[in-house]
C-alpha cells in the first residue's frame, strides 16, 4: 500500500575542524564503526598515539536546524615541519551515496595545511579508494601492505587545495542526494563559508 519511505539525509554539510567535545566524540565514534566493526582492520578501538597530535575534521550534516550527526571525519598531522600526513578517512554508510562528501574532507584536510606551512602531504590509501584520490589530484607513490590489505602511498598536487586559513568554520558543502531533485545551483556545489 505504502512505499518505504527513504531516511532523510541532509544536503548542505559543514567541513571543518572538530571545534567542541560532541563533534571529537562523533568522528572517534564513527571512526570505530567503520574501522572497527565493518572493516575489521582493528581491535575494539582504532585510536593510536596520532590521536594526541592530530587536528580532526568533520563534515557535519543538518537534520535539523542545527548541525547534529557527524557524517564523516579525518585527521591531519605535522610529524615534521612542513610534512603533513591525513588518516583516518571514514564516511557514514548512509552518506557514502551523497558523492562528493569523501573529497569535501580531503580538500579541507590539504587545504588547511597546505595554510600552515605544508609543502608535503601524504596519506596512506586503501587500495580500493585510491581512485578518487587520483580524481581529486593526487598521485600514488608505491602500494605497501598495512594492517593485512594494500594501500597507496600517495601525495597531493598541492597546486590543486589553495590554502583555508578558517579551517574552524570550514565550509559549506552542499551535495546531491539520489532520488531528491535540488535547485540546480545546488547540485554538488562548494561554496565557502
Amino acid at each position: 500500500m505504502f512505499e518505504p519511505v527513504r531516511p532523510y539525509l541532509a544536503c548542505a554539510y559543514q567541513v571543518k575542524f572538530a571545534t567542541s567535545p560532541w563533534e571529537r566524540r562523533g568522528a572517534a565514534e564513527l571512526r570505530r564503526r567503520v574501522f572497527c566493526e565493518e572493516q575489521g582492520l582493528f581491535g575494539g578501538d582504532d585510536r593510536d598515539a596520532i590521536d594526541a597530535v592530530s587536528i580532526p575534521i568533520v563534515a557535519l550534516a543538518s537534520l535539523s536546524i542545527v548541525d547534529d550527526e557527524v557524517a564523516g571525519t579525518v585527521r591531519i598531522h605535522e610529524p615534521e615541519p612542513g610534512l603533513w600526513w591525513g588518516s583516518r578517512l571514514a564516511v557514514a554508510p548512509a552518506y557514502r551515496r551523497v558523492g562528493a562528501l569523501g573529497a569535501a574532507l580531503i580538500r579541507l584536510a590539504v587545504s588547511s595545511a597546505h595554510a600552515r606551512g605544508c609543502h608535503t602531504f601524504l596519506a596512506h590509501v586503501q587500495a580500493q579508494n585510491a581512485p578518487l584520490f587520483h580524481r581529486v589530484h593526487w598521485e600514488t607513490l608505491e602500494v605497501v601492505d598495512l594492517h593485512g590489505r594494500p594501500h597507496h602511498r600517495m601525495r597531493a598536487d598541492l597546486a590543486h587545495y589553495p590554502p583555508i586559513d578558517d579551517a574552524e568554520t570550514g565550509f559549506l558543502s552542499l551535495q546531491s542526494v539520489p532520488g531528491r531533485r535540488q535547485p540546480a545551483r545546488a547540485r554538488g556545489a562548494a561554496v565557502a563559508a
